[in-house]
């Protein structure tokens, strides 16, 4: 009882005295903004709840939670650490799950009690999340309400060091319009709203714009709200930097200036060369502080900072003088006018391009760079650590992030194994040097939401996660109630798509441009899995939708499941019509690539059914942000072509971020098959081989045609869940079985 007085006490010294005065209480904990948060989750019950201040533990986060009469008391030190007590609570004693594919929030009457006080602390001093392709391959169309609900998403996991990228276009347009430079030579510079990303890590530059100055007004002013609100919940944003990154016009404005082309990728069609200013250059120096500066200024600073120097490209020179010269000056542009600045790195430069970043290569560009003021984040840490081959990063800060997805594509797989023991192996490893932190950094999310469920468990634990135990709590809480057929299901799944994480992850060849082989240009159809066993995960579900179909995550995964088995099925029934093909059997083939449309179709009506799969949702949300009919037309280009042909009609990265949606199955997948199909048949009429290379070249017109054509897709789901699985799985599954035996008796 003495502990609460003190403890309401500093709350009230903190509201009297006001947030700008240093106290060790308002300087950790916005009460107002913690109590905010707990009305926006939990607005019916958010009275039940009170918020308390404690100090940190040794220096970590740490939350407690207590019963308190009729109430239950949230105690922490910020306000992402009263977030993480009342998704404590509403995970273990209410059941319930909030997720972006469906939120259980069903709170019993009367609310469970805490029986016994709770105290956690987490291992971590960082919890990242966030990578700069999330920004486009799932925020590109972001307005506030959506920012709002992830940042309470993060705080309510834990997460307190968010990648925070949105709004430096307008911080780049002032730092270039002060150098003289015009709006004419900045349009060819700034991309389209959709890659950001890869402007801003200074591979391309222009495409998909020009970028109207009203869309760079609305993401400044987006940014200030997004800081605002991590920052009052007690996370600490990184920001972004200068990295060398010029205009193409800036040979010309400083025709004495050095300046490197640069390439992106391997292949020269993805985008033309880039720019990158000499680090030897005084400009670049001057150029780095007039950004970091304005950004400031405009913004605010929490002394973490995001620079990527080569993403995806090879520097000019290998000798790490060049290399370390480079970060010296990247990192003094920070310092020179943030004597606090710490540099976070991306470390997919050295999964990225291993033979280059050798010791003497990464440690030129670390030494550069003062002890404690750089901190790497390993990318890909559950499916291929650097940390492990390279002596921890030589000592160097670093955090272990769970990487899973590319490209937002919506196939089930991840390494659950691994995600569940590796960050606390990776913490009490002898090896593993100064490990600050964990992390998500991700291409996209939306999808898969067990996975980050189960990644996110890590934050406040040092011990693995017992994986068949929080399986079955998790289908609890996020079905709202126990039972043994969902149960059954989730340990199927286990077994099967999440036992495995491909390189770039797994999609149908529905969804690759059309071919004969099995597996087209980013397009991988390999299955590690036994598809026959899958199918049971499929079974128990609708077996168990007699009871939990209320549950909005029952339904999203039922129907998330069903899709990936008809994908799987898709598969294989491909290579049957193209050995019909082979073998000029075409009473076989007719029968076989007809079949193939229907499922298309099929699959579509059955991923109508939910918002998470339309494609609809993803353009009609571009066109929303624009305000002239020119506006909304750019806006939707640029959202088709991420998703398509990702840039020109020569592009070799088409299909990678392929999506299985609604609209884009039948409007765009199906299309092209149906054009394929068509082509075979004039073929064969005409006595003539094919020529595939010539059907590429046809097809990728169209798809540009589609690219920039607007024909309207619906955004708002049709039919019912549970219906349309039990419906299309079953119209399926006997030659699902068929098929599935067939392969196992012919490989015994």
């Amino acid at each position: 009882m003495k502990t609460r007085c003190i403890y309401r006490l500093l709350l009230f010294c903190t509201v009297l005295l006001g947030p700008g005065l240093s106290t060790s209480v308002s300087a950790e904990l916005d009460v107002k903004a913690a109590r905010a948060l707990i009305r926006r989750v939990v607005p019916g019950h958010a009275r039940y709840f009170e918020v308390e201040y404690i100090p940190r533990d040794e220096g970590r986060d740490v939350f407690e939670l207590e019963q308190d009469g009729q109430r239950i008391v949230l105690r922490g030190n910020n306000g992402v650490s009263v977030a993480s007590a009342l998704n404590h609570y509403l995970k273990h004693y209410a059941h319930c799950d909030i997720s972006w594919n469906g939120t259980n929030l069903d709170i019993p009457t009367p609310m469970p009690e805490v029986a016994q006080k709770v105290r956690i602390t987490t291992p971590y001093r960082y919890r990242h999340y966030f990578n700069y392709c999330t920004f486009n391959y799932t925020a590109s169309w972001w307005d506030w309400d959506r920012w709002q609900w992830e940042i309470d998403f993060m705080a309510l996991n834990g997460i307190n060091m968010p990648l925070a990228l949105t709004g430096q276009n307008s911080i780049w347009d002032k730092v270039y319009r002060s150098l003289g430079f015009t709006k004419e030579e900045l349009d060819s510079f700034f991309s389209g709203p959709a890659y950001f990303t890869w402007f801003w890590m200074g591979n391309l530059d222009g495409w998909g714009g020009p970028l109207p100055e009203r869309f760079m007004a609305f993401q400044e002013e987006l940014q200030k709200k997004i800081l605002a609100r991590e920052r009052e919940l007690g996370m600490t944003p990184i920001l972004p930097s200068f990295t060398g990154h010029v205009p193409p016009s800036f040979r010309k404005r400083f025709p004495e200036a050095k300046v490197h082309s640069t390439q992106w990728g391997i292949n020269t069609n993805v985008a033309p060369p880039v720019y990158i200013l000499d680090p030897s250059e005084p400009l670049f120096a001057e150029i780095g502080k007039r950004f970091l500066g304005e950004l400031i200024a405009t913004y605010g600073t929490d002394h973490l900072y995001s620079a990527d120097t080569f993403n995806e490209m090879l520097p000019p020179r290998e000798d790490p003088e060049y290399l370390n010269a480079i970060a010296s000056k990247v990192y003094g542009s920070m310092s020179e006018v943030d004597d606090r600045a710490v540099w976070v790195m991306q470390g997919w430069m050295f999964l990225d391009r291993p033979g280059f970043w050798q010791p003497a290569q990464m440690q030129a560009m670390f030494d550069a760079v003062p002890d404690g003021r750089l901190i790497v984040l390993d990318l890909d840490s559950e499916v291929n650590p650097v940390w492990s081959r390279t002596d921890a990063f030589y000592g160097e800060q670093w955090i272990w992030n769970m990487l899973h997805n590319f490209g937002g594509r919506i196939s089930l797989y991840g390494k659950m194994d691994e995600i569940a023991r590796g960050p606390a192996e990776a913490l009490h490893h002898p090896g593993s040097g100064n490990m600050v932190g964990i992390g998500l950094t991700m291409e996209a999310i939306e999808q898969n939401p067990a996975i980050y469920a189960l990644m996110l468990e890590n934050v406040w634990r040092d011990t693995p996660i017992p994986l068949d135990s929080w399986l079955k709590e998790y289908a609890r809480r996020r079905y709202g109630k126990e039972n043994r057929d969902a149960a059954r299901a989730w340990e199927v799944l286990q077994r099967t798509v999440y036992s495995h994480q491909p390189w770039w992850g797994t999609s149908s060849i529905i969804t690759g441009r059309p071919t004969f082989e099995e597996e087209s240009v980013w397009t991988y159809t390999h299955i590690p899995y036994d598809r026959m066993e899958f199918l049971e995960a499929c079974e128990l579900l609708l077996k168990a939708s007699e009871e939990l179909s209320g549950s909005e995550g029952f339904r999203y995964d039922l129907v998330d499941v069903v899709r990936q088995a008809l994908a799987n099925y898709s598969n294989g029934l491909q290579q049957e019509f193209a050995e019909a093909y082979r073998r000029g059997d075409w009473s076989l083939y007719e029968a076989k690539t007809s079949e193939f449309l229907t499922l298309i179709d099929d699959m579509d009506r059955l991923l109508a059914t939910r918002r998470d799969f339309l494609l609809g949702r993803w353009l009609n949300d571009a066109r929303r942000l624009g305000r002239t009919l020119e506006e909304k037309d750019l806006y939707e280009r640029n959202a088709r072509n991420l998703i398509t042909l990702w840039s020109g009609e020569d592009c070799t990265i088409h299909e990678y971020a392929c999506k299985e949606w609604s609209g884009m199955l039948k409007g765009f997948y199906k299309e092209r098959w149906i054009r394929f199909f068509d082509y075979v048949k004039a073929c064969r009429a005409r006595g003539e081989p094919c020529d595939f290379a010539l059907f590429d070249k046809d097809i990728s017109r169209w798809e540009w045609s589609w690219v920039n054509s607007h024909e309207p897709y619906p955004d708002t789901p049709r039919g019912d869940e549970v219906e349309e699985a039990a419906s299309v799985y079953w119209k399926y599954a006997p030659q699902m079985k068929r098929m599935y035996n067939s392969d196992k008796s012919q490989q015994s």
